[in-house]
């Protein structure tokens, strides 16, 4: 169902109604590993809570979290990380949950079915909750495109949102063309084409249970990197010259399917419901993140020249509300996203008429880093004193790490501010935070602060 314009309509964002528990081993580190999935308020999106680890990290899903692993997806913010979560976060995206706090004894998700069908189950019954927050959508509006050798992916412009009959997830639809050659008689030829539009009833009929798979002439080089500790028949998929061995096909394209649900588990990264048609040929998990990646890049750079409609934000007498600098100190403009209490994104337009400039330089103008990371501090605090509890307080900054500094900010360019909440208590908090010019990172830092009273 679309708006009158034609743009696709922004439903309410959603969290599940009661926890979910899960246990069992993981595919690659053959551990016993427990999740518990719980509801979440709107805007903190889906996170990974390491309970194994001192002061339980926080890992959020996010693209610019996701770093390449073979054979599985990966999420790292810090020293944590989490990995093989693409088919829970694949359940989560197709449910339309977008909010989820998941706590995680372990780095790895457990592998359960080798699909995801009993994410999916689980999550199901528990039910989900409308939230009082939109759901932020992004349409491709022209084909974003990914490619490394052979494998490529493709985002084209999609459809709208589905109307009746749907919970209100977004109308993606994937085409997947897998292609394996031969290889010294341990494998046949394998080509497969599956295409599916994405559902909550689509997912859990025809892509949810396609099981995760490996070719015969793999597993040697697999278990001397350490992997596959916990994969067996059932979980796993063992394809050899005359099919899968001491098992069957679900369907005759179960392999396309599961990379089918491999890459909604990926795209699910974006932070977004998505409107779009993707085409991919022999793609995997490292590409899948590239793709990610290129739709954020593509989301920030509309959101910029005002192409795309936000959710959220709030203008300059709302920024004048939450803090108390002013001219010519004030280096927030306008912050154009929030989601809940822990991302926020702002501009600040750099011109010639900045104070600082008549020093730094009158020759060259540059923006001192400094005052960069002031801009970081001051979005930071309106992220931090929109909490109802901390009305009244100020957020002073008590410590400055892992800075660096990698452009020039000059007159005319427009600095997009970004902050991530990493911690934030009652007396304290840190956030991640950086600058961007274009989509260019320019300075980068983790800020820590002390909220006092007023």
């Amino acid at each position: 169902m679309t708006t009158e314009t034609g743009s696709p309509r922004i439903r309410a964002q959603r969290t599940l109604k009661s926890p979910v528990e899960y246990r069992g081993v993981g595919l690659h580190t053959g551990k016993d590993t427990r999740v518990v999935v719980r509801p979440a308020e709107a805007g903190t999106g889906v996170t990974f809570v390491r309970t194994d680890i001192d002061d339980s990290p926080v890992v959020r899903a996010d693209g610019a979290n996701m770093k390449a692993r073979q054979r599985r997806t990966c999420i790292q913010d810090g020293k944590a990380e989490v990995y093989t979560c693409e088919h829970l976060l694949a359940a989560l995206y197709a449910l339309g949950i977008d909010n989820a706090s998941i706590e995680i004894d372990g780095e790895e998700v457990p592998g359960l079915d080798g699909a995801a069908s009993e994410f999916y189950r689980g999550l199901r019954d528990s039910g989900t909750v409308d939230l009082k927050s939109p759901r932020p959508v992004y349409s491709v509006k022209q084909p974003i495109y990914v490619r490394d050798g052979t494998a490529s992916l493709v985002a084209l412009p999609g459809a709208g949102i589905t109307g009746a009959g749907s919970p209100g997830t977004s109308r993606l639809s994937i085409e997947y063309h897998l292609d394996y050659e031969a290889r010294n008689g341990t494998t046949t030829s394998t080509r497969q084409i599956a295409m599916f539009e994405l559902s909550p009833e689509s997912f859990e009929r025809d892509i949810a249970p396609a099981r995760t798979f490996v070719f015969e002439h793999e597993i040697e080089s697999l278990r001397a990197a350490g992997l596959g500790k916990g994969a067996n028949q059932q979980n796993t998929l063992v394809m050899g010259a005359d099919g899968p061995q001491s098992n069957s096909l679900r369907w005759e394209d179960e392999l396309a399917r599961h990379k089918i649900l491999d890459l909604v588990g990926d795209l699910a990264n974006v932070g977004c419901d998505l409107d779009a048609h993707i085409i991919a040929t022999r793609s995997g998990h490292s590409l899948n993140m590239a793709l990610v990646k290129r739709i954020q890049e593509e989301r920030e750079r509309e959101q910029e020249q005002g192409e795309a409609p936000l959710a959220s934000g709030l203008d300059i007498r709302q920024i004048f509300n939450l803090l108390p600098h002013r001219y010519p100190f004030l280096m927030i403009d306008r912050v154009i996203e929030l989601e809940g209490f822990q991302r926020a994104a702002a501009i600040k337009n750099v011109t010639i008429n900045e104070p600082f400039f008549q020093g730094h330089w009158p020759e060259q103008p540059i923006m001192p880093g400094v005052l960069q990371l002031e801009a970081m501090a001051q979005l930071a605090g309106v992220l931090l004193l929109r909490k109802l509890e901390n009305t009244g307080k100020l957020a002073v900054l008590w410590s400055i790490d892992k800075v660096k500094l990698r452009g020039a900010v000059v007159p005319g360019d427009q600095l997009r501010i970004e902050v991530d909440t990493i911690r934030a208590k009652p007396q304290v908090g840190h956030v991640r935070a950086r600058c961007k010019v274009g989509g260019r990172l320019v300075a980068e830092a983790e800020l820590k602060f002390t909220l006092v009273d007023a």
